[in-house]
């Protein structure tokens, strides 16, 4: 059997279906999946880091005719819209772009910016143990912070 345009027909057809997936979502929040949208989900898609919309600027250009930097910041707030993305800012206004929305942790060096994603670390009963009065919590975000062995390395003794 052989590979299709972009992979083996498995990955074309999982590709296919988060297409499809990412056309309704979109199409619930007034958007249409316009081919410079669905480059930016297929490249989210296929990094393991999360890059900031500049990264994503220059992975997708060359694959991309008449894309701008303004075109993916608008494809990347669309996809956060519809929770086909989860977006993370930072005190300085930087912002870095995730595929996955559901409930996981990260780790960000506070060097080079490096953010990934860290196995599952909280059981969801020790929530239940964090005294927050009244509040009602509905979800919470981990992020340990640090700096990642290469920019240890560069620090000075």
């Amino acid at each position: 059997m052989g590979q299709g345009k972009h992979g083996t027909p498995e990955e074309d057809e999982q590709r296919n279906c988060r297409m499809a997936r990412a056309a309704v979502a979109l199409q619930a929040k007034g958007y249409r999946l316009t081919p410079h949208r669905a480059a930016v989900h297929a490249y989210l898609a296929s990094v393991e880091h999360h890059p900031t919309a500049e990264e994503v600027y220059l992975a997708v250009k060359p694959r991309v005719s008449q894309l701008s930097l303004a075109t993916v910041y608008n494809a990347l707030e669309a996809l956060v819209e519809a929770r086909l993305a989860s977006k993370f800012t930072f005190g300085d206004g930087s912002a870095r772009y995730d595929i996955r929305t559901d409930q996981h942790d990260h780790i960000f060096c506070l060097g080079c910016g490096l953010m990934q994603d860290l196995p599952p670390t909280l059981k969801p009963q020790t929530l239940e143990e964090v005294p927050v009065g009244d509040f009602e919590v509905t979800g919470y975000r981990l992020e340990l912070v640090g700096y990642c062995a290469e920019c240890r390395q560069r620090q000075p003794d």
